[in-house]
């Protein structure tokens, strides 16, 4: 496997995938837009940046629903399509196929999630900014806010949570595409949710669904204190690396993408 030839691959995905950028730019088109009216009627500072948080947060769960059909229909769709037989015929080792797969959510979306959210971000500033001319106030104050701070920190959640901690499930995903014969959604599901159900049969306890659901929530844990749900997570890139379900789920996604390379090799067209 060579970095030229996994370029190619991930520039193959993305041109037979568009939705990989077409639907997070339509969410981020629409809220641009509707963003006009908001901070028309929300110029105070705190109100502009709730407004934004509020804008990365709705692209992160649009990119996360994207990768999450994508990972499902990658190996599958190609499979039913057949298209398998052509890209095997190919001089492509069945590794760089698959990595170019796990590239899409782990690199690709979360790159794509950042850039448009500044992008919209910036609309809504400049927006603010007009307003504020037009009403011949100053717009000194949206401009001092931490932007780059802010930015910095979204950009430590994507690649911390929706690259890394989702890993597992990614590798998870692309494991049951390469498998399922038909409806890899429920393929996908239908297991972690008897293994959820037969634990608390024989053993009472939901450590499992707990574990799986700390996952899937990207470390959102509740906070008795507060009576509500909190983002249980470090905030110094050390304290993140050093956490054992990082490394765990790294290595179930490790296992994963190699058992979805094997099962690309051997197993027939639908």
């Amino acid at each position: 496997m060579n970095s030229r030839s996994m370029i190619w691959q991930v520039r193959r995905e993305l041109w037979e995938n568009r939705s990989i950028y077409l639907a997070p730019l339509t969410v981020a088109g629409v809220i641009a837009l509707a963003s006009f009216g908001a901070v028309r009627h929300n110029l105070q500072p705190g109100k502009l940046a709730a407004h934004d948080e509020l804008v990365a947060g709705v692209l992160m769960g649009t990119t996360l629903i994207v990768a999450i059909f994508y990972c499902l229909d990658a190996l599958y769709g190609e499979r039913r399509d057949r298209s398998v037989l052509f890209w095997k015929s190919m001089p492509v080792s069945d590794w760089t196929a698959v990595l170019s797969k796990m590239a899409v959510p782990m690199v690709i979306l979360p790159v794509v999630t950042f850039v448009l959210a500044i992008a919209t971000q910036l609309i809504m500033l400049l927006a603010a900014s007009a307003f504020l001319a037009m009403k011949g106030q100053s717009a000194a104050a949206l401009w001092s806010l931490p932007w780059l701070r802010m930015s910095s920190g979204m950009l430590y959640h994507l690649i911390t949570v929706h690259s890394l901690y989702y890993a597992p499930i990614f590798g998870w995903l692309l494991l049951v595409s390469a498998w399922a014969k038909r409806l890899p959604f429920l393929w996908a599901f239908l297991p972690l949710a008897a293994i959820g159900v037969l634990e608390k049969i024989a053993l009472n306890t939901t450590r499992f669904a707990t574990m799986l659901g700390s996952r899937i929530s990207g470390g959102m844990g509740s906070d008795p204190a507060k009576g509500s749900m909190t983002m249980l997570w470090p905030s110094h890139p050390l304290e993140f690396l050093t956490m054992p379900g990082l490394w765990i789920g790294l290595a179930i996604a490790a296992v994963c993408v190699a058992g979805a390379v094997r099962l690309r090799r051997y197993r027939d067209p639908i």
